[in-house]
């Protein structure tokens, strides 16, 4: 498509410095910008290095005195929000098919909105309610009684079981697992007793969840991922958690059963949170930190066993010393063997 700098300045609500009329016919980063791309830069570094590329427009702050550019200029409050709006306007259409697939699998009692597409191999169980637009991929499986409002992605291989209730504008990755029983075990007479588990998980609206992401169903009641959140690849959500709103859980994150994380939680790459914590809303838990314990509102936390960022680090300040430090005491020690040998 082609658009022009004028056009896409009222699109993300900027004002133009240069010729609003340059035709711009796609997007691209600093480095492999060509004639007709437009890109975006953050600060007076990054402008300069956007001013010497081959893009014919840029996306920049709204603020600050910087050299002219020789090409136009966007001013808007936030460029790289900017340059993601801009982004939608060039994104290639996804290829849809419309309709039910010939091949696919509708059960007894199934409703399908108006416009849901149900690709080819895929199988929808009993008594399931899709809304308007929904989209199922091939060879993903919806068990009986799932529920998926408006405007719901499922990409291939996803497993919906039983009772899954899905919000509307929902996206669900390719190879992830809603639904599954939670990990519930008694031991009883040296073995391992599984615990029935007869709930259900629910995810409200404007959800991602990334690929190969696993949550489990509870025992009783609901495993629930609130309004908004974010989910990166490869995570697991024990049974029974309550996530809130607005979260972003990212990749490799385990989370135990029975754990309420409060609205606008950050949990980092490879956290892990044991079974029946708290924690609340704010919180951020950094990169492989494992939470043992409650974490007050707006906590930010780091390390092995998660503590208050401010101590862990200080503690690494200190062992990243400890080499200086131990030589430090061998010297300390060679000498006080000296002393006390002239002194004998």
């Amino acid at each position: 498509m082609q658009t022009t700098v004028g056009q896409l300045a009222a699109l993300v609500e900027g004002a133009v410095e240069g010729d609003a009329n340059i035709p711009i016919r796609g997007i691209s980063n600093i480095e492999d910008a060509q004639d007709g791309d437009i890109t975006f830069a953050e600060n007076e570094k990054l402008l300069t290095s956007a001013g010497r590329s081959r893009a014919s427009a840029v996306i920049g702050p709204a603020s600050g005195a910087f050299p002219p550019l020789e090409k136009p200029l966007i001013r808007v409050k936030n460029p790289r929000f900017a340059f993601a709006q801009v982004l939608r306007i060039f994104a290639p259409e996804p290829k849809v098919y419309k309709g039910i697939h010939p091949s696919a699998v509708i059960g007894e009692n199934a409703s399908l909105g108006h416009n849901a597409s149900v690709h080819a191999m895929a199988v929808v169980g009993d008594n399931v309610r899709l809304g308007d637009n929904c989209v199922v991929y091939p060879f993903a499986y919806l068990g009986d009684n799932v529920r998926l409002g408006d405007n719901c992605v499922v990409y291939p291989h996803v497993v919906l079981h039983d009772n899954t209730e899905i919000g509307s504008s929902v996206v669900i990755h390719s190879g992830s697992v809603l639904g599954t029983d939670g990990f519930g075990y008694m031991f009883i007479e040296n073995r391992h007793y599984k615990i029935p588990q007869i709930g259900r998980v629910i995810v409200e609206d404007d959800v991602e969840i990334g690929a190969n992401v696993t949550i489990d169903k509870a025992r009783t009641g609901s495993t629930r991922i609130g309004a908004g959140t974010k989910i990166d690849n490869m995570v697991h959500i024990g049974h029974n958690v309550t996530v809130g709103r607005n979260c972003v859980i990212v990749a490799q994150v385990g989370v135990g059963g029975s754990v309420d994380i409060g609205d606008g939680v950050i949990l980092a790459g490879q956290v892990a949170v044991k079974d029946h914590v708290t924690i609340g809303d704010g919180s951020i838990v950094c990169a492989k930190s494992g939470v043992l314990g409650d974490l007050p509102k707006g906590s930010f936390v780091t390390g092995h066993f998660a503590r208050p960022h401010n101590e862990e680090m200080r503690a690494l300040a200190v062992h990243a010393r400890l080499p200086e430090m131990l030589k430090r005491i061998k010297e300390l020690e060679a000498r006080l063997a000296s002393l006390e040998k002239g002194g004998s």
